[in-house]
């Protein structure tokens, strides 16, 4: 009989609270001075590893194995999958001495992870097995067991791997956070290793996309208005700078300020509102400025944050570059 609605939605509360009952039974395990200590080993070896960290599953626990393979990965820790059945047909030359080796197996018992187990034990090749099977082979024979609490599974036949890849999801990725951690892994670091997509243009320094020299819209603090209105037409960033006779940046006018200044002026002589008056009496100083390095994702935050749609790049007081946020939402960063 096909369940009802209510039935339905009711199925995926309960599938939501027995992955949550997980999870808080791996949060109890971790207090654990056994736990503890193998996560303090595992995150040791990791660190201190010269090669790379190999990864190792079948089933869904091996597809668990490549998403945290790519997470160790992209955060700074060499990392790598192999496939247990690939690695008996010749992919344990994969596997080098100054390698780490995680295999990733429910039971423990998984038969096609035997050949590389065997393999690292004969060359002294470091490995953490990442399991529920304390007495198992994988759990005996690993240098570090790091054992999950035999979770029920969401599924009603407590067959299908649910919970189980759960919580090997998330030990692995809070391993991987771990040593981005010990390693000072930085949002420039991440750039590295994310230039692509809406990351990696939210991790661009501002420097590399603002706009620069002849794109630049400023004035004299000495220009009339006639003449900040032209350069803001001109260049079209709806701002414009003002500079010191050095050059430093003394203040800034958007089209909104002119717009103001002339209806303030409305009543008076057009020649006083735009040739008598100069940038540096209607111009807006300390206003907010930003460093070359300045990631585009903090850019954007500030201006979203404090309602302005543009803001000069400043180098030691002078202004180097100038940023829209249309310019940087049109880069896909967010």
């Amino acid at each position: 009989m096909a369940m009802s609605m209510v039935n339905r939605t009711d199925s995926v509360r309960e599938v939501i609270s027995v992955n949550s009952e997980g999870l808080a039974a791996l949060q109890t395990t971790l207090q654990n001075k056994q736990l503890t200590e193998a996560v303090e080993k595992a995150l040791q070896l990791i660190e201190n590893m010269r090669g790379r960290l190999i990864l190792a599953g079948v089933g869904k626990s091996g597809l668990i194995g490549r998403k945290l393979a790519a997470t160790f990965a992209s955060t700074g820790t060499p990392a790598y999958f192999v496939h247990p059945a690939e690695a008996s047909h010749g992919d344990l030359g994969m596997i080098q001495g100054d390698d780490v080796v995680l295999m990733l197996s429910w039971s423990g018992e998984t038969r096609e992870l035997y050949d590389i187990l065997m393999y690292t034990r004969r060359f002294g090749v470091p490995t953490i097995a990442l399991t529920s099977g304390e007495n198992s082979t994988l759990g005996q024979k690993a240098d570090v067991a790091l054992i999950l609490p035999k979770a029920k599974e969401a599924c009603p036949h407590n067959l299908a791997p649910t919970t189980s890849t759960l919580l090997q999801l998330a030990l692995g990725d809070a391993l991987a956070i771990t040593l981005l951690k010990m390693r000072g892994f930085t949002e420039s670091s991440f750039r590295d290793f994310h230039p692509g997509g809406k990351l990696g243009a939210a991790l661009t320094p501002v420097s590399d996309i603002m706009v620069k020299n002849d794109g630049l819209p400023l004035v004299a603090e000495n220009a009339t208005v006639m003449q900040v209105v032209g350069e803001i037409s001109a260049k079209a960033h709806g701002i414009v700078g003002v500079t010191t006779s050095e050059g430093k940046l003394s203040g800034v006018i958007t089209d909104g300020d002119i717009r103001r200044y002339l209806e303030k002026n409305s009543t008076g002589s057009m020649q006083q509102a735009m040739v008598k008056t100069t940038a540096k009496q209607i111009m807006t100083s300390g206003s907010i400025s930003l460093e070359p390095d300045r990631l585009c994702a903090r850019v954007l935050n500030l201006l979203q944050k404090n309602k302005i749609s543009a803001a000069f790049v400043v180098d030691k007081g002078q202004p180097v570059g100038v940023v829209s946020l249309v310019q940087l939402l049109q880069l896909g960063v967010a």
